[in-house]
């Protein structure tokens, strides 16, 4: 297995922000980040952007419109009660339910589209660069072929930026659990 990967692993998180901050004025791209919880800087860092919140609006809002029309159709066309004179369209009766399946539909709907979007299903292999990720470290791991830059150079500049260990190591074996 050759060195293929260069992998930085930082103590905290404000270390790790300010070496991404160096790494992106260097003009390097990061393959990957691990946080042992969300960073929105590292996100932000390897550019990512996302439609998420779009995608939840539009499932909320197609949701609403289901919902009305669906209890508008049983309630006023196809099963129409006429109950003391009252009016089959009672709009304020429809309310309640629409808001808790429109909930219920975005809920559903966002889970979906993360987990596609994150191309997570049940079996799927995962790769761990570094097992102290899921603990307590943050690991950064840049592909060596990004670094145009003499990699000792590279290496100081981590460790003058807060990193605690660097690693060359090649791409490690797929595993399920």
């Amino acid at each position: 297995m050759s060195a293929t990967n260069i992998i930085s692993v930082f103590d905290e998180e404000h270390t790790l922000v300010a070496a991404l901050d160096k790494i992106k004025e260097k003009g390097i791209r990061i393959k990957e980040i691990f946080t042992p919880y969300p960073v929105h800087e590292a996100i932000q860092a390897m550019g990512k952007k996302s439609l998420f919140t779009f995608f939840a609006f539009l499932y909320g809002f197609l949701g609403a419109a289901a919902v009305l029309a669906f209890l508008y159709y049983t309630a006023v066309i196809d099963w129409p009660l006429n109950y003391g004179g009252k009016p089959t369209s009672a709009f304020p009766s429809f309310i309640v339910i629409t808001i808790v399946l429109t909930i219920f539909t975005i809920t559903i709907l966002s889970l979906f589209t993360f987990s596609v979007r994150a191309k997570i299903f049940p079996g799927k292999k995962f790769v761990m660069y570094d097992e102290r990720a899921t603990d307590d470290k943050f690991v950064v791991v840049i592909d060596k072929k990004e670094i145009k830059e003499d990699l000792d150079e590279f290496n100081k500049l981590m460790k003058a930026n807060g990193a605690s260990e660097i690693l060359e190591k090649g791409e490690p074996e797929m595993r399920l659990f």
